[in-house]
């Protein structure tokens, strides 16, 4: 049982793919501009997470060692073009704000890294949990910088349905948190504030 918590645990925390191995960068930044943004993002990437680690892990002994990374590849692109279609029908709002970031999920290396270090060589209830644990690390570190960006950028919090204004109708926003500079600052500020939590907790 507690190698099974570990397995989640390892993904929010000792391995969060954004705050300690600095992986997929590219949504990271792009979509942050929003918490909605945000959480549709990192719920999209957990899907095909999921699906890929399960599926991976499920064939692993049948893909040659010298194709696996094609392999790889065509699985995660088969579960990220089902996500896309997915959100296109039934959340096209989502789908618009997400735009070619959706697609690029195909070649995030947090989640071609899990099938490589991890779901080609575990079993599948393994590769499952860590699916689970690495997508909801993700999923946090997205939605506290989109939060952020977006506080202290407009000082609202945006839901699926509207917004919430949280800092009032005096607010003077900072401009330059709904710009790509603003993103690199608010990951760096939170960078050094998460790290600085792990080491006070020894979380290693």
């Amino acid at each position: 049982m507690s190698t099974l918590v570990n397995d989640i645990s390892r993904g929010i925390l000792k391995e969060n793919p954004v705050f300690r191995l600095l992986l997929g960068m590219c949504p990271v930044l792009g979509v942050t501009v929003a918490v909605d943004n945000g959480l549709g993002m990192g719920v999209a990437a957990t899907i095909v997470l999921l699906c890929a680690n399960v599926v991976i892990s499920m064939v692993r002994s049948f893909i040659p060692k010298s194709v696996r990374i094609p392999c790889f590849i065509v699985v995660i692109a088969t579960f990220v073009t089902m996500v896309d279609m997915v959100l296109e029908a039934f959340v096209p709002p989502v789908h618009d704000e997400l735009g070619i970031f959706v697609p690029l999920i195909v070649v995030n290396c947090m989640i071609l890294g899990r099938a490589e270090a991890f779901a080609s060589k575990q079993p599948v209830l393994r590769s499952l949990l860590d699916g689970i644990g690495v997508g909801i690390g993700f999923t946090i570190a997205l939605v506290l910088l989109s939060a952020v960006r977006e506080i202290l950028g407009d000082g609202t919090i945006s839901y699926f349905v509207g917004e919430l204004n949280v800092m009032g109708s005096g607010f003077d926003p900072m401009g330059v948190m709904t710009l790509p500079p603003g993103a690199f600052i608010a990951l760096g500020v939170l960078l050094v504030l998460v790290n600085a939590f792990f080491r006070k907790f020894k979380i290693e």
